[in-house]
Parts: C-alpha cells; structure tokens; sequence
C-alpha cells in the first residue's frame, strides 16, 4: 500500500464529495419527500456510478476519453439534458411536496422504486462531466502508472464505500422523520429551491459544451 498516495486520494475525494452539486441536491430532495429508504438506494446508485469512472478508468479507456472532445461534449449534452428532466420534474410537482403528518406526498407517477431511486443515483453521477474530469484527473496525474492495478481497483473501491457512506449518511439526517416535520412548512420551496439549482447545474454544463 502506498499510503501517501492513498492520502492525496482520500483528501482529493473527500472535498469533492462534501462540495454541493447535482449528487448532493437529488439526495436531499429525495430524502426530505420520500424518507430516509429512497435517500439510501439513491446514495447507492451515485456509489455506482463511481464505479462507473474507475472502471472505464481501469481499463485504459481514460487515455481515449482525455483526448475525445466529441466524447466530452456528448457527455456534457447528455448530462446537461438528464438535469433539465430531473428538475422540470420536481417543478412539475413542487406545490405537492407537503409532509405534513409526515404523510409523503406522492408524485404523479408515485413513490420511486428501489430500481428508480437507484437508476437516478447512477445517472446524475455517471453523466456528471464534472465528475468524470475528476477521476481522469485523480487517475493520470495522482495515481502512479507504476500503481500495481488490483491497488488501483482498491482506491476504486474505497471511493466509491467512502461516497455511499456520506451520502448515506446525508439521506439518514435529512430523511429522518423528526427533520422531515420539523421542515414540513416549507417543503414546496425546498423541492422549487432544488428543482432551480438542478436546472442551473443543466445551463452551466449546457454553456460550456
């Protein structure tokens, strides 16, 4: 193990993990209107989706992504495109969002489902440009090419263990059902609030494509 390397990681990843973004927003949103369970599978799919870098990092496909600018734009469409669905969404609904009673409102489809809550998780990460510049970046400039590969694939690993875990820990204090009633009052503007941060997070990928 090459602990200095594994150090510059972990502080790498941990100031990008804690940094509000599109990952952070989908989870507190899903967390304040369905509870802490929907947070959870939604933390689990963002865990995912950093697998999802690692791997194609892994396998030398970085080299190709670094240097595709086609590939980067069409990446950064894509995400820009998944964002702007996600928060005319939660605008569509957002007069919906009450707690009160801690009752969950349900959207015109219904309560996600494990596979859903997931799949978002997995999307809004594997689509993040943002973070698919990190990991080429943690993986060509951090991380040794001398590195052996299965201690590559354990950094991989403990990247995406130490996401799950924040975010898990995120949607468990958000999705909590004395914090959901506390916050009960002001739900819609909280769902309006994320619904604009997320098309934002859209047009600022969108312009720089």
């Amino acid at each position: 193990m090459n602990w200095s390397e594994f150090f510059l990681i972990s502080i790498a990843h941990f100031f990008a993990v804690i940094s509000p973004g599109p990952d952070f927003a989908l989870v507190v949103r899903v967390s304040l209107r369905f509870g802490s369970s929907a947070g959870v599978w939604t933390s689990l799919g963002i865990g995912c989706g950093i697998l999802l870098h690692v791997s194609y990092c892994l396998l030398g496909v970085a080299v190709l992504v670094s240097q595709s600018d086609l590939f980067l734009v069409v990446l950064k469409v894509l995400a820009a495109f998944y964002l702007s669905y996600l928060g005319v969404r939660i605008l569509a609904s957002w007069r919906q969002s009450s707690y009160q009673n801690l009752t969950i409102a349900l959207e015109k489809g219904g309560e996600p489902t494990i596979f859903r809550a997931w799949l978002d998780g997995f999307l809004t990460n594997g689509l993040n440009p943002k973070a698919t510049l990190f990991f080429l970046a943690l993986f060509s400039l951090v991380i040794d090419s001398s590195t052996p590969l299965a201690l590559q694939a354990g950094y991989g690993l403990y990247l995406s263990a130490a996401t799950i875990g924040w975010f898990v820990l995120l949607a468990n204090s958000i999705g909590h059902d004395s914090v959901r009633g506390k916050l009960a009052p002001v739900a819609p503007y909280i769902d309006l609030a994320m619904g604009i941060v997320l098309l934002f997070l859209a047009l600022g990928i969108a312009l720089d494509v």
